[in-house]
């Protein structure tokens, strides 16, 4: 005899999903479920569901990487379980980070000594390294102008309008006045002459775009820095550049190397880049690497500018700018700043 239960009466998960019971009414939307559902017609309720995205093979858009081998996927998936900012538990994660700042960094012909490591942080993406870099410039400006004895609640940032929006977003969360150079026919990235002439005592820096957003094309980043060099030295002032290279970052130094646009430039004081572009990343991914400043300092001693304690390893700025383990910042505590 054929002993048998109702499907009602088992836990044993259906394999039919759409003949179920589980799809004769609705699940709630917005709320937790009187009772569980099995983990198949859990997956394909949701499934089906994210059929009604777009197709990211087809979206040209957003201009972020939608293929890697198969190979890539296979490490992510055995790193996606694992908490990246606790780089006290993931140390070999956190040195991999390293490697990849220190390549972008001599990419972009940072400064460096044969034993100096770079300074810089991933992040999940050119919004987050620019928030970093914002923030940056506006703490050292306002130190510095609080060091003068002179005002320092009024700082603002030139850029061109065509700047991506996430500058728009610094400057309303961080209360910076944002002053743009308008665009003009035939002309649709911001003008050098125009950017340095709307630079005054309160600029804490000169936000330059390597690829637009609007067209893809290339801010005369050398101009900029000639320009900053001629009025720095007439006012006194220390007005810096950050290149927003998220889109130019990794094609400038393949097509066009002998392009002056990055650390060979004196004022360029930082950069980010979006590894998930043109880096050929999945989202999300970006890197904010910083200029080691050396004046006045002997061989090996370098000042980190922006208010970042001196050589301090790549790994612990990530640490500490993401947030980090108690036992991070003890150690951040102990080492010779």
């Amino acid at each position: 005899m054929v002993l048998s239960r109702d499907a009602s009466d088992t836990d044993v998960s259906v394999h039919s999903t759409f003949a179920s019971r589980y799809v004769r009414s609705s699940l709630p939307r917005y709320r937790m479920p009187e009772k569980s559902i099995p983990k198949e017609a859990a997956y394909q309720i949701i499934n089906d569901e994210l059929m009604l995205d777009g197709n990211p093979r087809l979206n040209l858009a957003s201009f972020v990487t939608t293929w890697m081998e198969r190979e890539c996927e296979k490490l992510i998936m055995a790193s996606i379980n694992k908490n990246y900012v606790d780089m006290d538990e993931y140390p070999v994660t956190t040195e991999l980070q390293n490697r990849c700042v220190n390549m972008i960094a001599h990419l972009f012909h940072a400064p460096l000594g044969e034993s100096e490591t770079a300074v810089g942080v991933g992040t999940v993406g050119s919004s987050e390294a620019i928030m970093l870099a914002g923030l940056a410039f506006k703490r050292k400006w306002q130190n510095r102008r609080k060091a003068e004895g002179k005002p320092f609640d009024k700082p603002n940032i030139v850029t061109g309008a065509n700047v991506q929006v996430c500058w728009e977003k610094f400057a309303r969360y961080f209360e910076v006045e944002l002053k743009e150079v308008k665009l003009r026919e035939g002309y649709y990235v911001m003008d050098p002459e125009q950017a340095v002439a709307m630079v005054d005592e309160n600029t804490i820096c000169v936000a330059a775009i390597l690829g637009s957003t609007l067209n893809g094309e290339f801010e005369d980043v050398k101009r900029i820095n000639d320009l900053l060099e001629e009025k720095n030295k007439e006012t006194g002032w220390e007005t810096a550049i950050h290149v927003d290279a998220a889109s130019g970052g990794f094609i400038a130094p393949f097509l066009y190397p002998e392009l002056e646009w990055d650390f060979r430039l004196p004022w360029v004081k930082s950069i980010n880049v979006s590894g998930h572009k043109y880096g050929l990343v999945y989202p999300g991914i970006g890197h904010r690497l910083v200029r080691l400043a050396r004046q006045g300092r002997p061989a090996g001693r370098p000042r980190l500018p922006h208010q970042l304690p001196r050589h301090r390893p790549a790994h612990l700025h990530a640490q500490l700018l993401q947030g980090g383990t108690r036992r991070s910042w003890r150690t951040a505590r102990r080492m010779p700043w």
